[in-house]
């Protein structure tokens, strides 16, 4: 019976629990258990520690204050002894407990438990020298006894518990806590025998006796006779059981002997505050007595012996546990020791990580590793993969360009990067005679070759010229130079509205203005048009204007709309 109910109560336990075992309790903190630089959580003691580990003077964190853990528990109390136990009877305790590492704590734990034992075997000498016994049951081997007990046991213990599984090298951590436990403490117990019935007369055993028979007192049997025993006994315990005369006792008698314990148990964790546990206890005590007999009698002869085994008891518990503190981490057997160090490899928060060097030789910047051209001379502009910018593609490099936009048509280009344009066929024989002063009435001119010039693009709605935009305009400065005879027309787009014509002027001027002030050009030699069609509103075209007529300057359309 005992052995059955002790299975079916493990069973719904586990089964009540295991949804644990398959939880990581890693809320996504995707740090550590806590944060491992708040002060507030460090005792003062351990300070001098904190600010080192702050400092990067030492590498170990120092170990955070931590909650004590205080429970009640409820459970099934027997006695292992010379008298077998009848039912698993009511026990409770209560403990508080406190972390003194990750994996070891210390619990003080206080137990109160009735225990019941009969047995349904028949015994005639055994308890020829209880006292007790025998002033009811005379030991003649032929009277039976059928021994019976009640006791109350009291015991108040210090247990080392170990935690075997909060260090997890594959979890920041767990729901569930497994341990081991081991501790020293006193205990005191009072049993008492049910050996007479409500008028204070002796039972009559002979009776089960005869009802079963000398031969009915088998294993198979053993429900019945307990059953027919329960009907006889009114369940009183009215008789003090057999005590040592040599044991000490406190509170008016009431012997008390040291007490060894053993267990383990499986906790639960609810919550940061609230957690369950299912344990079992085993304690070892120096007396034979818990079950008020230490003499039985062997086989089915008539002898005795008298055993020098002793006493125990066991104690299987089901507890609910809250932690209390202020400022104080949770108890450090939940908590894994090896969270802090991986969440820091993974996502480092307090490591000094050094600054990566990474080589480039020709300090062009970029790295060695993704330089295509490793020895690019100095000051030159790169692109991406390290190699010298060419903007026209004529093999000359732009920081030793100066025709940075060649047309195609014009090269290949010198060592300078400047092409020499052919002149349209078309056009030959017209330039030849206007250089002697022939063609109608033009009266004559000097060549002008200055070829075809670049345009000059602005972005959104920008009225300043760009880095790019510079380097076109000193290409079209540089040719104008070598061209002394030629004038150009700096055309702008965009007569669709007032804005259009005022962006329209704004850039114009601003080309022209940059090619006087910052490239020395003379104003006569520009044509200023602006608001013109058939164009692109963010393009300046630059043309050969030689020849033609208009105006170098001219009044802003819609000065209201200028841009600044």
């Amino acid at each position: 019976m005992i052995g059955k109910k002790y299975i079916v109560l493990t069973g719904v336990l586990l089964a009540f629990l295991s949804p644990g075992f398959a939880q990581d309790n890693t809320s996504a903190e995707s740090s550590s258990s806590y944060d491992i630089r708040d002060s507030s959580l460090i005792p003062a003691k351990r300070i001098p520690q904190h600010n080192e580990f702050l400092n990067n003077a030492y590498p170990f964190p120092a170990k955070p204050r931590n909650e004590w853990e205080i429970g009640v528990k409820g459970g099934l109390a027997t006695v292992s002894g010379d008298v077998r136990s009848w039912l698993p009877t009511f026990g409770f305790g209560l403990h508080a407990r406190k972390a003194l590492g990750y994996t070891f704590s210390l619990r003080l734990e206080y137990d109160y438990m009735l225990a019941k034992g009969l047995n349904w075997q028949p015994s005639y000498y055994g308890f020829a020298t209880n006292a007790q016994i025998t002033k009811f049951y005379p030991a003649n081997g032929a009277t039976p006894v059928f021994y019976n007990y009640r006791t109350t046991i009291q015991d108040l213990s210090i247990q080392g518990i170990v935690t075997l599984n909060n260090i997890n090298f594959h979890r920041a951590k767990s729901n569930i806590a497994v341990y081991a436990l081991g501790g020293f403490g006193i205990m005191t117990y009072s049993t008492l025998y049910n050996l007479t019935d409500a008028n204070g007369q002796p039972y009559n055993y002979q009776s089960i006796v005869n009802q079963f028979g000398p031969g009915g007192f088998a294993y198979s049997n053993r429900k019945n006779i307990k059953t027919a025993l329960k009907n006889m006994m009114d369940g009183t315990f009215e008789t003090l059981g057999q005590r040592d005369a040599s044991q000490p006792t406190i509170f008016g008698g009431t012997p008390f002997r040291p007490v060894l314990e053993l267990g383990g148990g499986i906790a639960y964790k609810l919550s940061d505050k609230f957690n369950i546990a299912l344990e079992d206890k085993v304690s070892i005590t120096k007396t034979d007595l818990l079950d008020g007999q230490e003499w039985q009698e062997t086989g089915s002869v008539a002898v005795h012996a008298m055993t020098r085994d002793y006493d125990s008891y066991n104690f299987l518990s089901l507890g609910l546990n809250y932690n209390i503190g202020k400022r104080a981490v949770e108890p450090l057997w939940w908590i894994n020791p090896l969270d802090y160090a991986y969440s820091e490899l993974n996502a480092p928060r307090h490591m000094k990580l050094p600054k990566p060097v990474l080589d480039d030789a020709d300090g062009d910047g970029v790295t060695d590793q993704f330089d295509h051209e490793p020895n690019t001379p100095a000051g030159c502009p790169v692109d991406t993969h390290g190699v010298s910018r060419d903007t026209d593609g004529d093999g000359v490099p732009d920081c030793k360009d100066k025709e940075l936009i060649t047309p195609t048509q014009c090269q290949p280009v010198d060592a300078d990067g400047v092409g020499k344009c052919p002149d349209p066929a078309c056009c030959k024989e017209i330039n030849a005679k206007l250089d002697s002063g022939g063609v109608g009435t033009l009266g004559g001119r000097n060549r002008c070759s200055i070829g075809d010039l670049p345009s000059i693009v602005f972005k959104g709605r920008s009225v300043t010229l760009s880095k790019d935009g510079k380097a076109l305009a000193s290409t079209i400065a540089e040719k104008m130079r070598n061209n002394p005879a030629c004038k150009v027309a700096v055309i702008g787009y965009g007569e669709s509205s007032k804005t259009a014509q005022q962006l329209s002027w704004d850039r114009v001027n601003e080309v022209i203005k940059y090619l006087v002030e910052k490239e020395g050009i003379n104003s006569d030699r520009f044509i200023f048009r602006y608001g013109q069609t058939g164009g692109d509103e963010n393009t300046i075209d630059i043309k050969d204007g030689t020849g033609e007529e208009g105006p170098n300057t001219v009044p802003a359309p819609h000065p209201n709309l200028r841009k600044r």
